[in-house]
């Protein structure tokens, strides 16, 4: 009999875009709770990548791909990582713990921005946690963590956003009636698009979407529940 995994973990790669080696040798240790699954659209990674990694390709779009990954996951929960992430020691494990103790929720890391962008991108850290605690609002660098059922149930993420799709979840989710739930570890991201097109920029153009964003998750929910 085989044993179902606890945690699928579906980590998506843009067309171009190649893994940390030390993410996926952490993302990739050998346990039968875990599986992870590289969500590809492009063929050229794929052939460069490890062998005995588990790989689903298909058209460009990370919402596509996060539900390509998320389709082909036999896991109990859907554990989201971005390619360029960071992770603590031993966040694997608080991720299962997580898994274990919860049944209706999404889960979310702490965030922290790397050091290859403006040191104001801490602010922007401040912030995201901020409003991850105060308003339930994490997003997808954070590591969205998800029942595999209440995924498939809420519909998987949208594909038709050219970005945003992680934010337009959490809304849906939160009008089902999941709860937004802090798991207790750290994720760093990188700041290069800060360095490359401007702090005040960047963060402006991000407040900006995320709130029209939200504004039209919540009323497309609101329209589908009448």
């Amino acid at each position: 009999m085989v044993t179902r995994p606890i945690l699928s973990i579906v980590v998506p790669l843009a067309p171009g875009e190649w893994p940390d080696p030390e993410l996926l040798a952490f993302l990739n240790a050998t346990s039968t709770d875990t599986e992870l699954i590289l969500s590809l659209a492009d063929d050229d990674t794929a052939k460069a990548l490890p062998a005995g990694l588990q790989i689903v390709q298909g058209s460009p779009g990370r919402g596509r791909q996060l539900n390509r990954g998320a389709e082909q996951a036999e896991g109990e929960w859907l554990w989201f990582v971005h390619a360029d992430c960071r992770l603590e020691p031993g966040s694997v494990e608080r991720v299962l713990a997580f898994a274990h103790s919860h049944a209706r929720a999404v889960g979310y890391a702490r965030l922290r921005f790397l050091d290859d962008g403006p040191a104001l991108t801490r602010l922007n850290a401040l912030g995201a946690n901020l409003r991850s605690r105060l308003l339930g609002l994490p997003y997808g660098d954070q590591g969205l963590c998800v029942p595999a059922g209440w995924f498939g149930q809420l519909g998987g993420f949208r594909e038709d956003l050219m970005r945003g799709e992680d934010l337009d979840f959490v809304v849906r989710a939160r009008t089902a009636g999941l709860k937004t739930q802090p798991i207790d570890m750290t994720i760093g991201t990188s700041a290069r698009r800060y360095r490359k097109d401007g702090w005040f920029s960047t963060t402006f153009g991000h407040q900006v979407a995320a709130w029209r964003l939200i504004r039209n998750a919540r009323r497309n929910s609101g329209s589908k529940g009448k």
